[in-house]
């Protein structure tokens, strides 16, 4: 089927004008310049900024864009900038918004702060187990991307996808099975009112604290615990200084694939149809990707390592899922009509993928 997110591009797009920014002319050569000055065609460097290190989900996702682009469009360089080259995420997010960047990760947690309908996909407990489900929400549900889309649009942001990295795990340096075990323990999260609503729901002390901080925290007793889809805990070592990883299904950790408003407008034709053609392949991609390697970081850990593994049970689950039901009522309350609009279509399509 094919996606239906760029339903409602159409209208949003229409209203761009503003030509590509940030796209550089470089020289190659008198023979190169020779060769453009008879395609009419400039090289163009189009800078794809990540939230994450080299080699994880967002580096895979960047990889594959960069070369569904470029086989496409030999006059174009996929630049890609691992997390900490450009700035932080803040930094990065504004630089999307002034059109000095052309492609950017921005976590749901992150953009959140700015956009308040984003933070939906923070929630604990909202997704299905069943992950066909989640997949088909995450690709191409209609009023999920309408709504949010409309949302990053009226924050000078475009929306081009949302993209799963995994089920979050909890490491912490005591076992945690049940919402009275968090009583006092201090978790590092994203600075997000309903994560620190979360948290303080479980009886934890949220602690909002820089990703490239947490192995030092961790390290050095400033925090006890965080939390991070398998592959992300693998990569930053947290393992190294913890001694539990505690499985409860509760959230995936979701990023968003964001550009600027003008930015496809600005471009020809077939490039603008070669980008949203590489965003609609990435989607099976990027979730066959993330599964992989969450799985191979998993088994990694567990030969590197002797931190034990907990898996919840559905009754221990429950009494998590009973701990932040208010934060649903809060999540509305914060995001308004559009906000509850997307709460309720993802909710719709659980329950229906639960039927089926």
């Amino acid at each position: 089927m094919e996606s239906k997110r760029f339903l409602h591009k159409g209208a949003l797009w229409m209203g761009a004008v503003a030509m590509a920014a940030g796209l550089t002319l470089t020289g190659c050569g008198q023979n190169g310049d020779d060769e453009q000055a008879k395609s009419g065609e400039s090289e163009q460097v189009w800078r794809f900024a990540l939230e994450e290190t080299k080699g994880g989900v967002q580096w895979k996702y960047a990889e594959k864009f960069k070369e569904l682009i470029e086989s496409e469009h030999e006059n174009v360089d996929v630049k890609i900038y691992p997390y900490g080259t450009l700035g932080s995420s803040q930094d990065i997010t504004q630089q999307i918004q002034n059109n000095t960047m052309q492609f950017a990760f921005a976590s749901a947690g992150h953009v959140g702060s700015t956009i308040p309908e984003a933070q939906v996909f923070t929630l604990h407990f909202l997704f299905s187990q069943d992950d066909s489900v989640n997949e088909e929400i995450f690709a191409s549900n209609p009023v999920v991307y309408e709504e949010l889309g409309a949302a990053y649009n009226e924050k000078g942001l475009e929306l081009l996808s949302i993209i799963p990295e995994g089920w979050m795990v909890w490491s912490a340096n005591k076992a945690i099975t049940q919402p009275s075990d968090f009583e006092g323990v201090k978790i590092r999260v994203k600075p997000s009112d309903l994560l620190l609503a979360t948290y303080e729901g479980y009886g934890a002390n949220p602690k909002p604290m820089a990703y490239s901080e947490i192995y030092g925290g961790l390290q050095r007793g400033q925090i006890d615990a965080q939390t991070q889809p398998m592959f992300a805990i693998r990569d930053m070592s947290f393992y190294e200084v913890q001694d539990y990883l505690i499985e409860a299904r509760n959230a995936q950790f979701v990023s968003t694939v964001i550009t600027s408003p003008g930015f496809l407008e600005g471009l020809p034709e077939d490039m603008r149809a070669s980008v949203k053609d590489a965003i609609k392949e990435l989607d099976p991609y990027i979730w066959d990707v993330q599964k992989e390697l969450n799985a191979n970081a998993t088994e990694e850990i567990k030969s590197k390592s002797d931190i034990e593994f907990i898996e919840l049970t559905a009754d221990q689950v429950e009494a998590f899922r009973a701990s932040v039901e208010p934060v649903f009522d809060q999540y509305v309350e914060m995001a308004g009509p559009r906000g509850e609009k997307i709460l309720n279509a993802i909710q719709e399509a659980v329950a229906e993928g639960g039927s089926e």
